[in-house]
């Protein structure tokens, strides 16, 4: 019995943290310019929030802007002032399935400083 429960806490990180593909279509890749309204850097994922242009329709929405960990984005270079509010940024990445005003970020850009963010930890990791 205390086996099964050890082995039960043990996989409950991995049951806890899914892949991307549940939210996100790694096909849809997407590019936003907008201004910064809400910066939340918390786990599991920072997020912050642009309002920008739908570009299938040319309608500003306020769109959700998921980051990765706050570890891995202080890692990269991240800290809590990289991005501000009302700051113009261009944001490179994937979009959520279905219509939700999502985006899964790749790389942001400070538009007034041209500073360039990664996001993950992948092959293009500065």
């Amino acid at each position: 019995m205390r086996v099964a429960a050890l082995i039960v806490a043990l996989s409950l990180p991995a049951i806890a943290h899914h892949s991307i593909s549940v939210d996100y279509d790694s096909t849809k890749p997407i590019t936003l310019t907008g201004k910064v309204t809400r910066v939340e850097w918390r786990n599991p994922h920072a997020f912050f929030y642009v309002d920008a242009k739908e570009p299938r329709e040319n309608k500003e929405r306020n769109w959700a802007i998921e980051l990765g960990s706050v570890n891995s984005l202080i890692r990269m270079g991240w800290t809590q002032n990289s991005i501000k509010i009302h700051e113009v940024v261009t944001v490179q990445g994937i979009r959520a399935i279905g219509d939700r005003p999502m985006v899964n970020a790749r790389t942001v850009t400070v538009v007034g400083t041209g500073e360039r963010l990664l996001t993950w930890e992948g092959k293009n990791r500065r």
